[in-house]
């Protein structure tokens, strides 16, 4: 995972000279798709109440009720890594009424993890319609650990090999293979503890049951601010004005460099006039300033940009996790 990835090489869209051209794209599109919705939307969340996942859904469900007119209902199903979620979107009818959040996780990594069970294929089962929040990852620790920066930490695991465990949301999560990627760059021995979702793990994190964790900002962002919470770097390009005084890992370990990001995806077989009405909605979206406002206060990022760009990038994710797993030869087990 280098600076080569699509999500840092890309331009978000801010507050500048963007957002006149980003708001009047999508309202053409729509009217030329010809496609309204005719009822409810159902928009499916595979993840726990109050995490980051639900979070962005109800940012777009409020943009996209607000566009079409009609009631968008989130309907959280957590469980799976999201796939219980995902599973009621592959089985809907692909005409606009039911879409989902998925991960970059369940998008290139779990249908490439030797071992894994996960019940749908998502390059058949899913239609990608666009990718619409980059989300920082911070490496944090709990407060009385015994290193505070990364040197520290390497220096720490390498004279106590086996002593530091980090947890994630489960095997081939996202934050189970940013840990990885920086425990093989590193070149250090780390216990990689899986929970059922990433509260668990955060409950542990802060009793200092396990040592550090490396996963989403808005999910431990609270807890940072609040002292429970050591944030020590940050794994990907920049970092968040949200706390801009830390660094980032890629200082030390220069190739080091994970983000994650949640798209929006309906069914496969979506006709293309709808899928073409849903991405030019959800780029509006991300033209409002009042969800720009909602995003950015909570440390995510604004993506966008359209069908065909969203699915090269997950075609550039899919083959550089790919090398990872084949590389560390990681197995859900």
């Amino acid at each position: 995972m280098t600076s080569s990835h699509p999500f840092t090489r890309r331009r978000v869209i801010t507050a500048g000279g963007g957002i006149a051209l980003a708001a009047a794209l999508p309202g053409m599109v729509t009217a030329q798709s010809g496609w309204t919705p005719s009822r409810d939307i159902r928009f499916m969340n595979g993840f726990a109440a109050g995490g980051s996942g639900e979070f962005v859904c109800r940012v777009f469900a409020d943009a996209l009720r607000t566009q079409f007119g009609v009631p968008v209902i989130v309907d959280t199903q957590p469980g799976a890594n999201g796939f219980i979620a995902a599973q009621a979107v592959a089985r809907a009818a692909p005409d606009g009424h039911t879409i989902g959040l998925a991960t970059m996780s369940m998008l290139t990594i779990a249908n490439q993890l030797p071992g894994a069970k996960i019940p749908i294929n998502v390059e058949t089962d899913l239609t990608p319609i666009a990718n619409v929040a980059g989300v920082y990852k911070l490496l944090v620790t709990y407060p009385e650990a015994p290193f505070r920066t990364v040197p520290e930490l390497i220096a720490y695991a390498k004279a106590n090999p086996g002593k530091i465990s980090y947890g994630s949301a489960g095997i081939g999560s996202s934050p189970h293979m940013a840990a990885e990627l920086f425990r093989s760059q590193a070149g250090i021995d780390i216990v990689h503890i899986p929970y059922k979702g990433g509260a668990p793990a955060m409950v542990d994190l802060i009793a200092g049951r396990i040592q550090m964790m490396i996963g989403n900002l808005p999910d431990f962002l609270g807890q940072v601010k609040a002292g429970k919470l050591r944030g020590v770097a940050f794994g990907g390009e920049r970092a968040s004005s949200a706390l801009p005084d830390l660094p980032l890992i890629k200082q030390w370990l220069p190739k080091y460099s994970v983000t994650n990001w949640f798209g929006i995806v309906g069914p496969g077989r979506m006709p293309p006039n709808i899928l073409s009405a849903l991405n030019g909605a959800l780029q509006k979206a991300l033209a409002d300033p009042a969800a720009q406002a909602r995003l950015l206060e909570h440390g995510v990022e604004l993506l966008g940009g359209s069908v065909e760009k969203f699915n090269t990038e997950i075609a550039a994710y899919r083959a550089n996790w790919g090398a990872v797993i084949r590389s560390a030869n990681i197995r859900a087990e």
